[in-house]
């Protein structure tokens, strides 16, 4: 009686998040990573036992520990996936300014490892690399930076993000790390384009970074000494670069065999840098081509995704974070194949390393979270509530 007076009571439904997670997610781009990762660990089995051997370690010492980073990596971007557009934005500008003091702090506390460029802090159990975790904080900050820019009234965004970024490209090229500095310079120009600045603009930017390439040269023996060594007519086969390009040519198609790979035991960053000429070399061109078809289907899933996105934050933040990652993957390939110069840069989400899978989880997360399928309203309802603001 009491419903026929008063009626019922509408009962909300609420979608549980994860389904929510679930149902809007690019399940493709999610699989394309899963299985870069798988790639990693099956890398991490060939590669890593020659570097427990020389460090006295047991065999499988650091594959254990690529699993434990693995695991890490993707925890952190299943968390990230799950927030929303606004929330990563605020991860982001406080996660730039915690790495931007650590890149402030690097050359008073950091080391480098013997390897001629201060990047990394030793936490004595594992290393830092603040540089990884300021790329993907950058982009959304950046994004953010340029997208309040565009409101009437808003900030000079434009220029505030190239102020923060020209600062982060000159802090990196002290430690040096000139080749996260071109990463760093190369993402935000295509977002700085994707937010319409004009091409002449860029070309006059794209001068003035190789202008910086060139007076790195001219002052910097550890930039100048990988220069030449890639200009040179005749690789040294007892270079870093002769080995893996020795390993690729023996591997051929089909590869040398499981465990028959011999540039690992030759190769002291053959778990990092170089961990493509192990894959060339154990198995044949077929898996690298499958791990270049795995980056590109990321990279074009997510460009294809973004275009319907309406929101110009969403837009340069996933534009920014994807581009930073292929390029990242087609520099590493580019040096094992002799097409680049060496930049001392790791194969994301392949390479051994704990800030590397980290920081690109919390990467990979960002981008999923940009790309979830969400209703975008009429294209006239978003102007309207721009005007209104």
């Amino acid at each position: 009686m009491t419903e026929m007076v008063y009626g019922t009571t509408p009962v909300r439904v609420v979608d549980p998040v994860l389904s929510r997670w679930w149902r809007t997610i690019d399940k493709v781009t999610l699989t394309a990573i899963l299985l870069l990762m798988a790639v990693g660990i099956l890398l991490a089995l060939a590669a890593s036992p020659p570097l427990a051997a020389r460090n006295g370690l047991p065999p499988f010492f650091y594959v254990q520990r690529q699993v434990v980073f693995g695991v890490i990596g993707i925890v952190a971007m299943l968390v990230v996936s799950l927030m929303s557009p606004e929330r990563i934005r605020r991860l982001a500008v406080i996660g730039f300014f915690l790495s931007l003091l650590s890149l402030i702090l690097l050359p008073f506390f950091g080391t480098d490892f013997g390897k001629g460029a201060v990047r990394w802090f030793s936490l004595g159990f594992a290393s830092l690399q603040p540089s990884e975790f300021l790329k993907p904080m950058l982009a959304v900050f950046c994004a953010w930076l340029i997208t309040a820019g565009m409101e009437q009234g808003g900030p000079p965004g434009k220029a505030l993000s190239l102020g923060f970024t020209t600062l982060v490209l000159g802090l990196l090229a002290i430690q040096p790390d000139f080749g996260q500095a071109a990463l760093i310079a190369a993402g935000w120009m295509v977002m700085y384009f994707v937010a319409g600045a004009p091409m002449l603009l860029l070309v006059v930017m794209a001068s003035l970074v190789l202008l910086g390439g060139y007076v790195a040269y001219e002052n910097s023996e550890h930039f100048a000494r990988r220069i030449d060594g890639f200009l040179a007519a005749d690789v040294d086969p007892r270079t870093q670069m002769g080995f893996a390009q020795n390993a690729i040519s023996e591997g051929g198609f089909f590869g040398a065999g499981v465990g028959e790979g011999r540039v690992k035991w030759s190769l002291p960053d053959a778990h990092t840098d170089f961990i493509i000429a192990v894959a060339a070399e154990e198995y044949g061109l077929i898996l690298v081509l499958f791990i270049i078809g795995l980056y590109a289907t990321v990279l074009l899933r997510t460009l294809f995704r973004l275009m319907r996105e309406r929101d110009m934050f969403i837009r340069l933040a996933g534009t920014g974070l994807v581009v930073m990652f292929s390029l990242q993957a087609m520099i590493n390939i580019g040096v094992s194949v002799r097409l680049l110069p060496s930049k001392g840069m790791t194969l994301p989400l392949i390479s051994y390393g704990g800030s590397s899978l980290l920081a690109t989880g919390i990467a990979i997360g960002m981008i999923l979270a940009f790309t979830r399928t969400r209703p975008q309203g009429e294209i006239g309802e978003i102007l309207s509530r721009r005007a209104q603001s």
